[in-house]
């Protein structure tokens, strides 16, 4: 997928990123020293360091890893200095030596604009609660604008001052939650012409915290579902719609509780399933069925009876027919592979959610490494390892998930 690093290091390196600022953040909060935002801490800085421009230009990205490198062995040297004094001196100024030699990138591509709610996370979880929520309020502020598939056609664009961007796109996957957040609260504006215009109004008076949440996680969804229309893939990785499932002689749990396992979530209506060892199989049940309080013929012993589940995962999976629709999440907690009512076996055209350097993976050998039984003939058993074996390394907003 578009979001995947080109390597493992680049990878860690944004994690690095990452997590250094997340944690000062937090120390400054501890030590009463940063405002709060919107009820999180707030970013104290008018920059950030940034990891989606180095998914971009991969040379000022290994001038990066080699200045952290250069930097770590510059921290060693000082630390012998304490301990040899008698050399201190000469340890010291080469410590100094590599911090000038460091093959230092260029600020602009590592430093990006930021925001008090930059490091800011949803507390909404991507529920189909706050999935259904967000549908309500788009329509009512949203639509005129960015149309009702997300792509910027609505009534209004073509009267704004820069035509609205196409939220189906990767726009809104290369931003940070809390950077998409803080537009939608306070706006957007461009300087044009040596004058600044407003290019997109703020909602924050109209819309609570709550509210936006629940507006970022509809976006997401209907992203999800239309680039799944246009593509015919999910071309950034999308997590399930979180849900309440109900398993018999159990106490309910969410469905993000099972992250960790894979997991097979079915569209009731369909023909029954038979149960997968391989896989925890969760069943959706149709709005009929929850308002009449029955269970859906075919269903198993999970069953998550949300109206809301139906309508969230009918727009992320894009379609209208969701009854018999099966989906795929691997044990990171992505979907990765949808299979259609009426389709019979499962093949390699199934796996939506792909990586761009995909592994050659030998299902044959595989399978004789983990002392498996043959593949069988529905190909199902060649999907999950080929999940396995080419798992979703996401970044998004320069922050990996």
């Amino acid at each position: 997928m578009s979001s995947v690093p080109e390597a493992g290091w680049l990878n860690l390196l944004i994690g690095l990123l990452q997590g250094a600022q997340l944690q000062l953040l937090r120390a400054l909060d501890a030590l009463g020293l940063v405002q709060h935002a919107h009820g999180q801490p707030a970013w104290p800085r008018a920059l950030r360091l940034s990891g989606e421009n180095l998914l971009i230009d991969l040379g000022q990205a290994r001038r990066l890893g080699l200045t952290v490198v250069v930097l770590g062995a510059a921290l060693l040297v000082l630390l012998l200095a304490l301990l040899w004094r008698r050399r201190s001196l000469w340890l010291v100024a080469l410590a100094t030596l590599l911090v000038v030699a460091a093959p230092w990138p260029e600020a602009s591509v590592v430093l990006v604009p930021a925001y008090p709610t930059s490091f800011q996370k949803s507390p909404t979880g991507f529920t189909a609660d706050s999935i259904e929520r967000g549908r309500t309020l788009y329509a009512a502020q949203c639509v005129a604008c960015h149309g009702t598939d997300g792509r910027g056609q609505g009534p209004l664009a073509a009267s704004q001052p820069v035509w609205p961007p196409d939220l189906a796109g990767p726009l809104l996957w290369r931003r940070a939650d809390g950077d998409v957040l803080w537009h939608v609260l306070n706006g957007m504006r461009d300087r044009r012409n040596g004058r600044e215009t407003e290019t997109m109004p703020a909602f924050g008076h109209v819309l609570r915290d709550g509210d936006a949440w629940a507006l970022i996680d509809f976006m997401k969804a209907q992203g999800a579902g239309e680039s799944l229309r246009a593509a015919g893939l999910w071309t950034q990785p999308i997590a399930p719609p979180d849900v309440a499932v109900q398993c018999k002689g159990k106490a309910p749990r969410m469905l993000s509780s099972w992250r960790g396992q894979r997991m097979r979530i079915v569209a009731a209506g369909g023909d029954g399933l038979l149960e997968d060892p391989r896989m925890v199989t969760v069943y959706l049940q149709p709005v009929q069925a929850v308002q009449a309080g029955t269970a859906a013929a075919g269903t198993g012993d999970c069953i998550a009876d949300s109206p809301a589940a139906w309508a969230a995962f009918s727009l992320v999976a894009a379609t209208d027919k969701l009854a018999g629709t099966q989906l795929i999440v691997d044990r990171d907690g992505w979907l990765r592979a949808r299979g259609e009512p009426g389709k019979g076996a499962w093949s390699d055209d199934d796996l939506l959610c792909r990586t761009e350097t995909p592994a050659r993976v030998n299902v044959t050998d595989a399978a004789n490494a983990t002392n498996a039984k043959p593949l069988p003939p529905d190909g199902l058993s060649a999907l999950i390892a080929r999940m396995d074996a080419e798992p979703v390394r996401f970044v998004k907003g320069g922050f990996v998930h």
